[in-house]
């Protein structure tokens, strides 16, 4: 489902990363909240991947979130932790609405999901679907080619890719499609283990391992 558009208000598409430092307004964005109803509807449905060729990194979330599908962006709810581990981490150059998740790739990141069904909770998803996810995630960055993966959360890790000793936060020994793989913790509000500062320390902590593995 999909809500008001606002294409006739909407500023210029940005073209670069420098066309992102102003903050557009809700009204420019098509910021708008579904309904109830609008957001149970979104069950098993998808939600398109932002990606380009030759990212930095993918970032690669468990899956899609009811309110994410209803209103068509990426850790869309309201509150949602990852768009100020973003900030924090100085990857965006300020806070972003989840409405703005399309311009992502201007500075170099995408975002996709380990399996593509929304649900309301992670733990409604099978073990099988994260093995099949991580097929599916091999075929996308064989296409896409970023220079690593970046998975939130050690849980979906260790599922997806069949882990059975301790994971620490940070760059793996294993690859997926010749491309290396990096944890970073899960932004969710239920990830107790982290608050606010500390997505934001470990976000940047990434940003800097991009800095110095990955861009040189």
């Amino acid at each position: 489902p999909q809500g008001p558009s606002s294409a006739a208000n909407s500023p210029a598409t940005p073209k670069s990363a420098a066309d992102l430092l102003a903050a557009p307004t809700a009204e420019d964005l098509g910021v708008w909240k579904p309904t109830r109803e609008q957001v149970l509807a979104c069950y098993n449905a998808r939600l398109r991947d932002v990606a380009a060729p030759g990212l930095r990194a993918m970032l690669c979330g468990i899956n899609p979130s009811l309110y994410s599908v209803a209103v068509g962006h990426h850790f869309g709810r309201p509150g949602n932790r990852f768009w100020p581990a973003l900030h924090g981490g100085h990857i965006t150059p300020r806070l972003w609405s989840p409405f703005e998740d399309q311009h992502l790739p201007l500075l170099g990141y995408g975002i996709t999901n380990l399996v593509w069904r929304a649900t309301a909770r992670a733990d409604e998803l099978a073990a099988d679907e994260y093995r099949r996810g991580r097929r599916t995630l091999a075929r996308k960055l064989q296409r896409w080619r970023p220079r690593v993966l970046a998975i939130l959360g050690i849980t979906a890790y260790r599922e997806a890719f069949e882990v059975r000793g301790p994971v620490a936060v940070g760059p793996q020994p294993r690859t997926i499609a010749r491309t290396p793989i990096y944890v970073l913790p899960n932004p969710s509000g239920l990830n107790a283990h982290y608050q606010l500062d500390d997505l934001a320390h470990a976000y940047g902590a990434f940003k800097r391992w991009c800095d110095e593995q990955v861009d040189r």
